[in-house]
C-alpha cells in the first residue's frame, strides 16, 4: 500500500530519503515508489541482504557483524548512516537534507543468529541525530516484513517531526 502522506511530508519539509534494507529485501523502497511523484523525495536504496554487501556498500563494520551478527541495533545504525552518507555524496546533496533508514532482522520462519522471527531493528540517521528502534513483531514471514515496512515509515515520520516540526 502506497504511503502518499509520507511522500508529501518529505516533499513539503524539503527532505530526501534513502533506504538500506536487509530483511525487507526492497519492500520498503517498493512501497515508497508506489506513490506518483515519489522521485521528488525518494533517492533510492540498497538491498543489502548479505553481510558482505552491508560491509562494502554501506560501511558496516565487519568485526561488529562477526561479533554481534547482522540482526543488531548497531548494525542498523551503521546501515542507516552508511546509506545516508553515500546517497548524499552520490546525489551531491547536503547530508542535513537527507534521512537514511535501515531495516535488519529475522522474518522467519526459522530463527537466525539465535534470534526469533519477528526480531527487528530499524535505524534512522538524520541531521536530528541517529536512532534505532527495536521491535518484536509476530506473524508469518510476509506479516513481519509488512509490519517492519510500516514501522520504518513511522520512524521516518518521527524524524521529520524532529527536523522540521512537521
Amino acid at each position: 500500500m502506497a504511503d502518499q502522506a509520507l511522500t508529501a511530508q518529505l516533499q513539503t519539509a524539503g527532505y530526501w530519503l534513502a533506504t538500506a534494507e536487509s530483511l525487507t529485501g526492497g519492500l520498503l523502497g517498493a512501497r515508497l515508489t508506489e506513490t506518483p511523484g515519489a522521485s521528488e523525495s525518494y533517492l533510492g536504496g540498497v538491498v543489502a541482504y548479505q553481510n558482505n554487501v552491508k560491509q562494502e556498500l554501506l560501511g558496516v563494520s565487519g568485526s561488529l557483524m562477526a561479533q554481534q551478527g547482522a540482526v543488531d541495533a548497531e548494525v542498523a545504525a551503521q546501515m542507516a548512516n552508511g546509506v545516508r552518507a553515500r546517497f548524499a555524496k552520490i546525489n551531491q546533496l547536503p547530508a542535513e537534507k537527507l534521512i537514511g533508514v535501515s531495516t535488519t532482522g529475522v522474518a522467519g520462519p526459522d530463527q537466525a543468529e539465535g534470534k526469533r522471527p519477528g526480531t527487528v531493528f530499524i535505524g534512522v540517521s538524520s541531521a536530528a541525530g541517529d536512532a534505532v528502534y527495536a521491535h518484536e513483531f509476530s506473524g508469518d514471514r510476509d506479516q513481519i516484513r509488512d509490519q517492519c515496512v510500516a514501522a520504518a515509515m513511522n520512524c521516518v515520520r518521527e524524524q521529520l517531526q524532529l527536523l522540521s516540526g512537521y
